[in-house]
């Protein structure tokens, strides 16, 4: 599990709370049920509305997406690859076929199980994009759900307020009233920001984060085998796909290598 999101969506809401109590001290203040659900109900349903049924009945998907630790192992991949490349410029690419119950990423399997079936480079680019493109777009439309959230909270917050200050104004004959009811008009307001940038925004970044993170590796796994399949020279493959590993990944990934040799 990714406990960044939990840390920062806790952290989110402990300073804010905090803020409160050491300020007014009065945090009950802050507290109304009825701008609570004209702000996050009313948000949710329009996300509901604008996004596909799959992302919306698959909420508890969207949301393990965010808080899952994605299973990426570049180093392992690299390896693999480059070991790949030798054996196939060794025994040709046939001989690949025996390693591939060894693969554990689908992803990986299918494009190497491709190569050993004589694919030709070109379908073969073309299928395996596709796969990557479908696996982002999966990510992509698990996003927008929050980033409808980041979207409308605000907007049902500023709902909330009208609907606050048309009660408000209805009271003008009571002056003593006019201050807590302008105090919980603006609590909407309140409630759809926090929604917004405490939830709905930050969350869809980190699923944004995901969805780059799984084209980078899909994308060094594609052109891994593509070379394969062209019998490229296995440092050159080497050196090429280094660029796809991200930094720490990098120096990983040579700490490894440089212990394999000494």
């Amino acid at each position: 599990m990714d406990i960044t999101v939990l840390i920062g969506v806790i952290l989110g809401f402990g300073m804010m709370i905090f803020g409160i109590v050491s300020g007014s001290g009065d945090f009950a203040t802050f507290i109304n049920i009825p701008s609570l659900i004209i702000t996050v109900g009313g948000a949710v349903s329009s996300a509901i509305t604008a996004n596909k049924k799959v992302v919306t009945f698959g909420i508890a998907k969207t949301i393990m997406t965010a808080l899952k630790e994605p299973k990426i192992d570049y180093v392992g991949n690299l390896r693999t690859l480059v070991s790949f490349a030798e054996k196939a410029r060794r025994e040709g690419l046939l001989s690949l076929e025996a390693n591939i119950e060894e693969l554990q990423d689908p992803f990986f399997k299918k494009a190497v199980q491709l190569v050993v079936d004589g694919t030709e480079p070109e379908v073969l680019r073309s299928m395996m994009e596709m796969e990557i493109e479908m696996a982002t777009n999966e990510l992509l439309d698990q996003k927008g759900f929050f980033d409808s959230l980041g979207t409308f909270g605000p907007a049902f917050g500023m709902i909330g307020t009208l609907v606050g200050l048309i009660q408000m104004l209805k009271s003008l004959n009571n002056p003593e009233t006019l201050g807590p009811s302008m105090a919980v008009a603006l609590i909407t307001t309140l409630y759809g920001s926090i929604l917004a940038n405490i939830v709905g925004i930050p969350v869809a970044e980190k699923i944004a984060k995901r969805a780059a993170e799984l084209e980078l590796s899909k994308r060094m796994i594609l052109e891994g085998v593509l070379s394969i399949q062209a019998g490229e020279n296995p440092r050159v493959l080497e050196e090429k796909l280094k660029s796809y590993l991200p930094s720490s990944e990098r120096t990983k990934y040579e700490a490894q290598v440089q212990g394999a040799s000494a």
